[in-house]
């Protein structure tokens, strides 16, 4: 359980972040109370999730989501640069992510 917790943690984590940029730096009001509320319920679920997880691998996973969704979403959305060179190292982050699953106890 506390690994879906903390994927949905992460998921949260790309939500915030991606409304930081609809935000303007958190100066328009709605986009900004949506940010602020992702980002406590993104926290609050990491916070649960560590209660039975490692911190390191839980931190490191949780933020590996966020960056390789907020990357994904930045190209889909806001046309950033979708070349070979990003995509692979999504994949390696991603690699990454999966390696700390199925390796921590």
């Amino acid at each position: 359980m506390s690994w879906f917790i903390l994927i949905i943690a992460g998921l949260f984590e790309i939500a915030w972040a991606v409304g930081l940029k609809y935000s303007a730096g958190l100066t328009k009001l709605w986009p900004s109370v949506f940010t602020l509320i992702c980002l406590v319920i993104s926290m609050g679920m990491l916070a649960y999730a560590v209660r039975n997880l490692p911190i390191g691998t839980a931190y490191a996973v949780w933020t590996g989501i966020g960056a390789v969704g907020t990357v994904i979403l930045g190209m889909l959305l806001f046309n950033e640069p979708k070349d070979f060179a990003r995509l692979f190292f999504i994949g390696l982050i991603l690699t990454g992510i999966i390696g700390l699953k199925f390796f921590t106890k």
